[in-house]
């Protein structure tokens, strides 16, 4: 260790994605049109809540705000990823790299406790119907969100501030396309047992007892449209979580995949792809579970459609 160069280093080198030279441009394409597809996809969604009104209820608060936090969490890496892509120059700035890996781990752990606040809304939608109201009150649902935001604000910003004291030594380049907090640990010539003890702590709190929450939320749910099975009852069940169910799935069916994977099996072409899957097709696809499998969306796009076009008939 005494021999490593101990200078510290003033950027990263990102080794990107693992494309041949000659499929550059198509891939360039193919992402960049993934990308406009996420924040065309999410910003409708969320324009579409803020003008109707029927859609101003507890369950469309929560999605507007992981639409929010899926156009986001998309835009911390793709940016970056697309200009590597296009001028050919994988470096980073070390203040850069530590803000894209806050911001990263921010708006990711943001969609995990939103997507149990979610789950949370279609327990107390099906399991107490007649008391949704008075439980899913705006103090509650304001208060769910609130609370999303600041615990992922103490998350991001204690693995950004406990990163942020390492040491790097001359060996700059990650082999990822963003700055990851895993890649950037191997990098590092200090002792990293701090870190990845907050990682083993925090990885529960934030990944394994919201993903509970959920299975646990849904398991109640399941149990409750089992002591009165009716085909309506059943279809009206899966009508109303079957779109949040195929977020959940998504989410964390990559996530888990990725880091709570069998170690020996892993590989950087595996995480790499894995680490697509999350930050850029689940964003992506999110917007089109929600609006082809939810009758109130696309109501709610067919109603301003009319208004619009009976606006500019007059």
């Amino acid at each position: 260790m005494m021999g490593r160069n101990q200078t510290s280093i003033s950027e990263f080198l990102l080794l990107g994605l693992p494309i041949q030279p000659e499929q550059q441009n198509l891939f360039y394409a193919l992402f960049l049109a993934m990308y406009l597809t996420t924040l065309l996809g999410n910003l409708l969604i969320i324009v579409l809540i803020q003008l109707d009104s029927h859609l101003h209820t507890p369950m469309y608060l929560f999605l507007s705000n992981l639409s929010f936090s899926d156009l986001c969490f998309s835009s911390v890496t793709m940016p970056k990823l697309l200009q590597n892509m296009q001028n050919q120059d994988p470096s980073i700035p070390y203040a850069d790299c530590l803000t894209q890996m806050y911001f990263f781990l921010f708006f990711g752990d943001l969609e995990s406790f939103l997507l149990v606040a979610m789950a949370y809304d279609r327990y107390v939608a099906i399991c107490f119907p007649l008391r949704y109201t008075a439980i899913m009150s705006p103090m509650l649902c304001l208060s769910l969100v609130a609370l999303s935001w600041v615990l992922t604000t103490f998350h991001a910003t204690l693995h950004t501030l406990l990163m942020a004291r390492l040491c790097f030594c001359a060996d700059n380049v990650i082999p990822h396309f963003f700055c990851d907090m895993s890649a950037l640990l191997k990098l590092a010539c200090s002792d990293t047992r701090v870190n990845e003890l907050v990682i083993f702590i925090m990885g529960g709190l934030i990944l394994v007892i919201p993903f509970l929450l959920i299975l646990g939320s849904y398991a109640r749910i399941v149990s409750s449209i089992l002591k009165v099975p009716s085909s309506k009852g059943i279809c009206k069940a899966f009508s109303t979580c079957g779109s949040h169910l195929s977020v959940v799935s998504l989410f964390y069916g990559t996530v888990i995949g990725l880091y709570l994977g069998p170690s020996a099996n892993s590989s950087t072409l595996k995480e790499t792809v894995m680490a697509m899957m999350y930050t850029v097709v689940t964003p992506m696809l999110n917007p089109f579970i929600y609006s082809l499998r939810n009758r109130d969306m696309k109501g709610a796009l067919g109603r301003i459609i009319h208004q619009k076009k009976t606006f500019l008939s007059l």
